[in-house]
């Protein structure tokens, strides 16, 4: 199921950038970088899980162990393309990331991440029982204009923003709707082999562009 989203992923992102350098921070196992790597980019991964970062150089993928931070955009170049697929709410400080990024993305090239949305109907409705509210793995909430906002901050702009069709696990479904009941679902290994497209609209895909000079 992974798979089959980030292959969606890396076809949205061919629409604007078929080819070219792409960073994923946060790649976790690798499974996005081997997608797009399938595609015909040439993918380089930032991901600070020791066990993760070895299961995506099993892989063959270029991916480096440790934080996101100035020496380790240095090392990496200029880039096409920076992935940052529900990441940005776990960083400590995402202006500084964002900033950091941007000084190493080329002029024609674009970020896209995902992250939810907290002025959805979802989020407000359901409040502290939101799916995605979930601290202290999630430090930051964002809504289209806070994104907006921290894009403009450090030079870069909204290109555009939508709300993308997802393909979820049943196991996944039991677990959110018992997370927000209050009660755990025993898992299935066949709630793992079937999904169904789900869209609650309350997960934003942002892609972001250096602003005009």
């Amino acid at each position: 199921m992974l798979r089959r989203e980030f292959a969606r992923t890396v076809e949205f992102i061919q629409h604007r950038k078929p080819q070219g350098r792409l960073l994923e921070i946060g790649c976790a196992y690798g499974f996005f970088l081997d997608e797009a790597r399938r595609a015909g980019f040439e993918v380089r991964g930032i991901e600070p899980a020791g066990q993760a970062a070895a299961h995506a150089g099993d892989l063959g993928l270029n991916v480096i162990c440790g934080l996101l931070n100035e020496a380790t955009l240095e090392s990496l170049g200029t880039l096409d393309v920076i992935v940052l697929l529900d990441v940005i709410e776990h960083l400590p400080d995402p202006q500084e990331a964002l900033a950091l990024l941007a000084d190493h993305l080329r002029p024609d090239g674009i970020i896209v991440l995902t992250t939810g949305d907290f002025g959805s109907l979802a989020a407000r409705s359901t409040g502290a029982h939101w799916r995605l509210m979930t601290p202290p793995q999630h430090l930051w909430f964002f809504n289209r204009a806070s994104i907006a906002s921290l894009a403009h901050s450090v030079g870069l702009r909204v290109e555009s923003s939508n709300y993308p069709w997802k393909f979820v696990p049943f196991s996944l479904i039991a677990f959110q709707v018992g997370r927000m009941l209050g009660r755990k679902f025993a898992a299935s290994p066949t709630g793992n082999r079937f999904a169904i497209p789900v869209n609650l609209f309350d997960a934003m895909r942002v892609v972001l562009s250096k602003a005009p000079p």
